[in-house]
């Protein structure tokens, strides 16, 4: 069983047990601390913490306990499932990244034994570390070390033979796993929309009707949009609609189709709605071997593609060719080639240089085994810093320094990326300068000539470096256009099985490894393996596209809205094969497939990423400045100096390297905290709303309450004034009135009525409009009493006079209902008076006196 280096034997550190120089892997320093035991693993069900880790419609088909991942001397479990392998820490049990690996991105695998020295208990045995490596098209190199006489990498070995090799392109994940929540929309509809806005008719929506009925045929002053290959019949790897020059018909189209290889004729990729300039590709022309050969419903395309510019002559047309010269020529022997400039009406040819598929195949495998030769973790477990004493970095030492820049230089990467930038970069400069048309080539215009149109769109368009604008970009010059993502990666397609990865050759299945397993045949690609794919089609194309692309976004860190880590989770998900959008090899093959009903989407799946954090997540530039970079970007030669792209090359040899750079690590976490804070003050100006608008209310509610007081206080003044006017009334008629503390009223009836002085001077009370009592004292005794208050009933003198009153019988009823009361009448006293102008008596403060 793995031991941690602090816990391995006394034993292991003596001489005469450890490795020697010529039986381990080269640096592999730290396998003296692992400890190899003959006991086999404990059959077991799959823990149910691993589920939470599982995708959805992942499935565990094989597991290996015990396992070591040499890269960081971790042991863990190994699991194999129909999309990944996937390793988790025996301590930790999270997912260790270098360990985890989606299966379509593995390129090769082999199986290692090592032999070391037998221990000084067992002089006759020899012991083996039994090792699986891994080879990743992303740039990583894995081993594995399993335990000895366990089968385990046996069952992991075969499990991948299996699963890495579909035998159909249905056997992927991506179609286990389903559309999802990551719904695909059609992207027909997408190319439709981004034709249009060329055009500049971007007020125009096309709809998955409009292309079943056809009705998508617009057009402007020179461009038009044509069906002519909407059902794939003239050439099987365009799109269904072209965006070709709107003087030639279709017929025209059709005859210059059968010119070019493939039926891939001359079709307009970008124009320029103000000069009229254009940027078009196409595949080789069939000019024969001995370059005689001619096409005038070609040449008449090509030329309809220079139009006319305003009061000059015709403008000027450059036929870029990607290709070297000698290849250019040695495809003549195939029926192939260039133009002449003599046919084609003021052009002129540019040859750029740029390798084929197989060269650029080749120097990534040498870039990959560089980063892991001098990377700070290594497949071998070592630092290139310990690596045989430190030769291989020197520690410090100028000449090893200098080797491995040279060694650097030898892969050729960055050599065939400077090509790639310089040829685009002229590209544009043509069209932006000398608003010229650019028809760009190479042999089937579906590699290099999708990295260069797309590149000079990139640098042309400011659309294009937008997050939506790179979509379309990549949907409409690599998707649509045909490149054939299938055989590049290695995966099936519609008709079978493509480049699947293979098995390394089996001679280091026994012996030792002078080198490091990775050095082995990871780089170019080696006879054995040449033997197992007779025809190895794949080939880092779309990824050096990216790299370029990252380049120009360390060159202009202002002009793009996406960053460096958007375009590594762009090349994850592609590596994948997680998703629908890049298998096949052809807009027409997704199309038979079903891959945009049966498939989740990629463009969905990284918009939900960035949805969760806005705009401080990581796939957008800090950085960005639309107006900063507003138009064109025209880098000079002496700019186009590529370096190693740190976030992608060296994340798993060097991941503290990696990071993107401290300054940019520190602004986004100031970015972070300003959005933090952001939201806090949001929140804050949200709750002093809330508690202005609160204290409105309580304001509101004061001041009502206050008019309500002091209505009440009047009406108590009111009714005072009142309840003193009834009793003096009630004195003047004979009764004496007491009020108590507790606010009970007593009446006594006087022995002398008839001495209550009289007065003859009465006062007549009004009531204004204001509720206000005047008097008058010009009234004569005509007027009638006007009583003030309405609840006239409920006044307590009232209900004493009730009392007294002889009409009123025990029961408190009136004998007299139907008669008026005579509470205010002289009835109660006997009294001798005119009713009627006793009735008219109005009662008036000063009468009783003060």
């Amino acid at each position: 069983m793995y031991r941690s280096r602090s816990a391995r034997s006394p034993s292991l550190r003596e001489p005469e047990t450890r490795l020697s120089e010529s039986d381990k892997i080269e640096g592999a320093g730290s396998w003296d601390a692992l400890e190899w035991t003959k006991i086999d693993p404990v059959a077991r069900s799959i823990p149910i913490g691993v589920k939470q880790f599982l995708l959805e419609a992942e499935k565990v088909i094989v597991e290996g306990y015990g396992v070591v991942l040499v890269n960081t001397d971790d042991a863990g479990t190994l699991y194999v499932t129909n999309f990944r392998l996937l390793f988790l820490s025996e301590g930790s049990r999270d997912i260790i990244t270098i360990g985890t690996i989606p299966l379509a991105a593995i390129e090769k695998f082999q199986k290692i034994a090592v032999k070391l020295p037998s221990g000084p208990r067992q002089p006759e045995k020899t012991r083996s570390q039994r090792l699986l490596q891994i080879i990743g098209k992303d740039m990583r190199i894995i081993v594995f070390g399993f335990r000895a006489r366990t089968k385990q990498r046996r069952a992991v070995y075969d499990a991948l033979l299996r699963c890495t090799r579909p035998a159909s392109l249905w056997d992927l994940y991506a179609f286990a796993g389903g559309p999802s929540k990551f719904s695909n929309t059609n992207p027909k509809v997408r190319l439709l929309n981004e034709y249009c806005r060329l055009l500049g008719m971007g007020f125009y929506q096309a709809s998955i009707r409009a292309i079943e009925d056809g009705a998508f045929t617009l057009s402007n002053e020179w461009w038009r949009i044509s069906s002519v290959n909407c059902n794939y019949t003239m050439s099987s790897t365009y799109p269904f609609a072209l965006l070709l020059p709107k003087s030639i018909s279709d017929d025209k189209v059709e005859q210059a189709s059968a010119f070019r290889a493939r039926s891939r004729l001359p079709s307009i990729t970008w124009c320029d709605r103000g000069t009229g300039a254009v940027l078009a590709r196409s595949s080789q022309p069939l000019v024969g071997i001995m370059m005689n050969m001619r096409s005038n419903a070609d040449e008449n395309l090509v030329a309809a593609l220079c139009t006319q510019i305003a009061g000059e002559k015709r403008r000027k047309l450059y036929i870029a060719d990607a290709r070297p010269r000698k290849n250019a020529l040695a495809n003549g022997a195939m029926g192939g080639g260039s133009e002449s400039s003599a046919n084609y009406f003021q052009s002129e040819i540019v040859f750029f240089g740029i390798d084929n598929i197989h060269a650029m195949r080749e120097s990534l495998g040498r870039l990959r085994d560089y980063v892991d030769t001098y990377g700070t973790t290594s497949s071998d477990g070592m630092s290139s810093f310990l690596r045989h004493g430190g030769w291989s970095w020197g520690g410090g030492n100028l000449s090893s320094m200098s080797a491995s820049v040279s060694t650097l230089g030898d892969t050729g990467w960055l050599i065939h990326v400077q090509t790639v930038l310089a040829g685009s970069a002229w590209i544009a400069a043509r069209v932006a300068l000398e608003s010229a048309s650019v028809l760009v080539h190479c042999s089937d215009g579906w590699d290099r000539t999708s990295q260069l149109v797309s590149l000079a769109s990139l640098l042309l368009d400011p659309y294009y470096r937008t997050i939506r604008g790179f979509q379309a970009l990549v949907e409409k010059d690599w998707l649509a256009f045909g490149h054939p993502f299938s055989d590049r990666l290695g995966m099936p397609t519609v008709s079978g099985n493509g480049n699947m990865p293979f098995e390394l050759s089996r001679q280091a299945s026994t012996g030792s490894l002078p080198l490091s397993p990775m050095r082995q045949g990871s780089g170019s690609a080696s006879t054995q393996a040449q033997n197992t794919a007779n025809a190895n089609h794949s080939s880092p194309i779309f990824l050096q596209w990216v790299d370029c692309v990252s380049q120009l976004l360390r060159m202009y860190p202002f002009a793009f809205e996406f960053s460096s880590a958007f375009l590594v989770d762009l090349l994850d998900c592609m590596l994948s094969c997680r998703f629908g959008n890049f298998l096949c090899n052809s807009e027409k093959e997704r199309e038979q497939a079903g891959i945009y009903d049966a498939c989740g989407c990629l463009w969905m799946y990284l918009a939900g990423l960035r949805t969760s954090e806005g705009s401080s997540h990581a796939h957008y530039n800090l950085f960005y400045d639309p107006l900063k970079h507003n138009g064109p970007i025209l880098p000079p030669a002496a700019a186009l100096a590529p370096t190693v792209w740190p976030q992608f090359h060296l994340r798993w040899a060097c991941p503290s390297e990696a990071q993107g750079g401290e300054v940019e690590a520190e602004c986004r976490k100031l970015t972070r905290k300003f959005s933090e804070l952001q939201r806090a003050k949001e929140l804050a100006e949200t709750r002093l709303n809330e508690a202005s608008v609160t204290v409105e209310s309580l304001v509101t509610e004061l001041r009502n309450e206050k008019l309500a007081s002091t209505s009440a206080r009047d009406a108590v003044k009111r009714a005072s004034k009142e309840t003193a006017t009834i009793k003096r009334a009630v004195q003047s008629l004979g009764f004496n009135v007491y009020f108590t503390a507790d606010g009970d009223c007593n009446v006594g009836i006087e022995r002398n009525p008839t001495e209550i002085p009289q007065r003859s001077i009465c006062a007549v009370l009004t009531k204004d409009i204001n509720g206000t009592v005047s008097h008058s004292e010009k009234a004569d005794l005509s007027e009638p009493v006007s009583v003030m208050e309405d609840n006239v009933s409920d006044n307590p003198l009232i209900r004493v006079c009730g009392s007294l009153c002889p009409m009123h019988t025990r029961d408190g009823e009136c004998q007299l209902p139907n008669a008026g009361c005579p509470q205010f009448q002289s009835q109660l006293v006997d009294f001798k008076a005119n009713f009627d102008a006793f009735d008219r008596l109005s009662i008036y403060d000063s009468y009783f006196g003060s």
